[in-house]
Parts: C-alpha cells; structure tokens; sequence
C-alpha cells in the first residue's frame, strides 16, 4: 500500500455508522402480511459491519419501488446519523431491478473501480455469469452509496473484500 493511501486511511473515521436497505417485493410483502421472513442477506450485512466494529442504525426491507427506494436515499442524505449506505437488491437485469437506476441520480461522484472489482472478484467465484453484475457505488453529501446484488454470497464478497476495508477511507475523501 502507498504511503498516501496508509496516511489517508490513518485519517479516516475510525466509527461509521450504516444504513442497511434490502430490496425485495417479495420480503416486504410478508413483512406486510405479518408473516416470519428470513433476511439472509440483510443479516449477514449487519452481522459483517459490526464485527468490523461500525454501528448499523438502520435497517428496513424496502419493496423493488421507485418512490420507496428514493424515499430513503433522499432520508440517507438528509441524516446527520448515517455515514454509509448499503442498497442490498435490486441490481440484477429484470424489469424490476431499479436500485442503481434509483439511487443513481442522487450521487455527486461514482466510483466505477467498486463494480470493476467486484466483478472481477465475482469472476474468480462463478466464472462468466459475474458479466451480468451492476454493482454501483458513489459518494454524495459526504456519505457513500453502495448498490450490492442481493445474494448471500455477493453480500460476503462485497462488504469483506471491498466495503469494510475501504468505506472509512472513502467516508473520509467524500467529506473534504
């Protein structure tokens, strides 16, 4: 690692504090009808970030809708308590993944390096089908955004490989 990157992740905040958005119809309608759900992926984010020492202090299902997912990024940016935001879902190529399309407009930079790497991390797991992949990340108002696919393994390879060891550095660079 270069000096500059070790003085700059020296600098970073030391405590993050996460949002966690999984979108999913599916889960939000049982959610609605009262019923049991399993979040295996909105657990295992928030079991990751806080084994790396970072509060979660939000978590919420939100159902593959424009105007639900807007409604919290615009929260996110609004929110003097959030620093990272995590849209798990959503990312995929049907008709109703609208996560990056939503978040997308909100971002005043991206980080293009996030979705390179991830897929190319993503490669060396499952070969050709990581082409299919839209991981998205950016910064706006001093917090990131990362648009993550919702599968248990991509939510491991993301946040071990990629958000934990960096989302303080980039926290830190969105704020100057």
């Amino acid at each position: 690692m270069s000096e500059s990157t070790l003085k700059h992740k020296a600098e970073a905040p030391k405590k993050l504090d996460f949002a966690i958005f999984v979108c999913s119809t599916s889960r939000y309608n049982q959610l609605k009808r009262g019923e049991k759900i399993k979040d295996e992926s909105g657990d295992l984010i928030e079991k990751l970030v806080k084994a790396y020492g970072y509060s979660v202090v939000c978590r919420k299902i939100l159902p593959d809708d424009r105007e639900a997912i807007e409604k919290e990024v615009k929260n996110v940016l609004k929110s003097a308590d959030i620093d990272v935001a995590v849209f798990c879902g959503g990312t995929g190529l049907t008709h109703t993944d609208i996560t990056i399309e939503t978040v997308s407009p909100y971002i005043e930079k991206t980080l293009p390096g996030f979705g390179e790497l991830f897929r190319l991390l993503s490669y060396e797991q499952i070969g050709s089908a990581a082409i299919l992949s839209r991981a998205f990340a950016g910064i706006a108002k001093g917090k990131a955004f990362f648009c993550i696919p919702g599968s248990p393994d991509a939510v491991k390879l993301c946040l071990e490989k990629l958000i934990l060891p960096e989302a303080a550095h980039i926290v830190k660079h969105a704020r100057e």
